[in-house]
């Protein structure tokens, strides 16, 4: 029996570490001939190789996912070279701490851009090529957060809160065109995404919030992605929520 998404491509970003490599192995070993996408090109080409010598396939890109010429192109040489462009997942991520009063704008700019406008360029440019063969899947990973602010991590929830209204305004957009669209809502997940906090004060106080906390792994979380990707079309998995059932330390 061949695997469920033998012939389908599929493009992941953020796939240098955490949720996006794990979706990409993950893809990868479900059928998926997969491109991956983040800047590191290095930490690109070590996920491709661990996909190949899995017997899977695997492309790489390596560039800036929030520049909007370099997303769009991205997308359309993933058509070009592969044929057609079924899934996207769109995973790249960042969390600041940094609030509206007393916060860094540049710092806003940064979380906006990548946990927000990449995955609208993304999304912009898989519609058409997705709508040509009648079909496609989109998946955009959220967070939690989006439910919840604070203060310090207002640019993080915001960017969170935005994502999940255009997904949902995306969803009932396709929902005709047979492109299904999800969003992924985790809890705590163990990511690389934490050490990218530059505020050492709260870098160290989400470094002990982890350690107390039942954590979700970045497998458990390409698994999700994985099922969606498999689902039958008439199964809604407009949103996907996803929660750790046991304790796990950072």
């Amino acid at each position: 029996m061949s695997a469920p998404l033998t012939g389908q491509v599929a493009l992941v970003t953020g796939a240098s570490s955490g949720i996006g490599e794990a979706a990409a192995r993950a893809l990868a070993a479900a059928g998926a001939r997969v491109v991956v996408v983040a800047r590191r090109e290095a930490r690109l080409q070590a996920v491709v190789a661990q996909i190949e010598s899995a017997g899977g396939q695997a492309d790489y890109r390596a560039g800036d996912i929030t520049d909007e010429a370099f997303a769009l192109g991205v997308v359309k040489e993933t058509v070009e070279r592969c044929g057609r462009l079924d899934i996207l997942v769109n995973s790249a991520g960042t969390i600041q701490a940094t609030s509206v009063g007393g916060g860094d704008l540049q710092l806003w700019r940064e979380t906006l851009e990548l946990n927000l406008l990449a995955s609208l360029y993304t999304c912009h440019a898989a519609i058409v090529p997705m709508r040509a063969r009648g079909g496609g899947t989109i998946i955009n990973v959220g967070s939690l957060a989006c439910r919840t602010t604070s203060p310090v991590y207002n640019a993080y929830a915001t960017s969170k809160h935005a994502l999940y209204a255009m997904n949902d305004g995306l969803r009932q957009e396709l929902g005709a065109d047979g492109i299904r669209v999800a969003l992924l809502l985790p809890g705590t997940v163990t990511t690389e995404i934490w050490t990218q906090i530059k505020d050492p004060q709260h870098s160290e106080a989400i470094r002990a919030h982890l350690n107390q906390e039942a954590a979700i792994l970045p497998d458990e979380l390409a698994a999700a992605i994985v099922h969606i990707a498999t689902a039958p079309q008439h199964v809604n998995l407009s949103e996907v929520w996803v929660r750790a059932t046991r304790d796990t330390a950072y």
